[in-house]
């Protein structure tokens, strides 16, 4: 039975998947503007809800949305939250999905990962380049920032830099949160997730999909912040705020 609704699930991904993604990988040679921007759009919007049912119905995959705080949301701010899987992607544009989210990623993710790699880049989130130093990624997120402003975007920053393998809350840095901040002026929606690292690779997916209760919540929003000072106690907070939570879930 478990052969079986495995082989349904990744049938019926494929399915819903290969289309938009084989689109946007022709379309984005000469149309990356227009037609791939559709395409990106219709992932976001459309394809990504439908992956998280195909998984509630064959996988019991469950998505656990708090939404106490959204009638307090600002009509534009920014997030910071932890970060434990690629999955985080969609599952933040399914939790925000009356707005336009863009993350703030490493340039490796805008190559070679099909369904992915196109839309980031069509939809301009912020790609970090590996190379170029600290100078080259602040000027990166300093567009960036122009561009979520004038289009009304949210911008979604991962303090950590990388992926929980474990769960457990890593090192907070502060540059990245700071720029973008500075940049935009924005209130800061502080929010945790959990369950992804248990699905933060290929083999993992495969085992645990069926054990994920994919949890979302945010936990406070603060105004934008004045000074250093006031962005530096905003990130040292919302770490504890984190891991606070991490553990209220863990122990239910």
């Amino acid at each position: 039975m478990v052969l079986l609704t495995n082989i349904i699930t990744i049938s019926a991904c494929v399915y819903l998947l290969s289309g938009p993604a084989t689109l946007n990988i022709l379309f984005y040679p000469f149309s990356k503007k227009h037609l791939c921007v559709k395409v990106s759009d219709y992932i976001v919007k459309r394809s990504a809800p439908l992956l998280f049912a195909v998984l509630k119905c064959y996988k019991h995959f469950k998505l656990s949305f708090t939404k106490e705080n959204f009638e307090k949301l600002p009509e534009q701010f920014m997030v910071i939250s932890n970060h434990q899987s690629l999955f985080d992607i969609p599952v933040f544009m399914t939790f925000f999905h009356d707005y336009d989210v863009r993350f703030v990623a490493k340039d490796n993710l805008s190559r070679h990962i099909p369904l992915v790699s196109e839309m980031l880049r069509s939809h301009e989130h912020c790609m970090i380049p590996r190379k170029g130093g600290a100078s080259t990624a602040m000027r990166t997120m300093e567009n960036f920032s122009k561009r979520v402003l004038a289009k009304n975007q949210i911008p979604i920053i991962f303090p950590e830099g990388t992926r929980s393998k474990d769960g457990s809350l890593g090192k907070f840095y502060s540059a990245g949160f700071r720029k973008i901040s500075e940049s935009t002026k924005l209130p800061v929606v502080v929010c945790c997730l959990d369950g992804g690292y248990k699905v933060n690779d290929l083999r993992h997916i495969m085992e645990n999909i069926s054990h994920v209760d994919y949890k979302c919540k945010i936990l406070k929003i603060y105004d934008a912040p004045q000074s250093k000072e006031e962005q530096v106690k905003i990130l040292e907070e919302s770490e504890k705020l984190m891991n606070d939570q991490l553990n209220a879930w863990r122990s239910e």
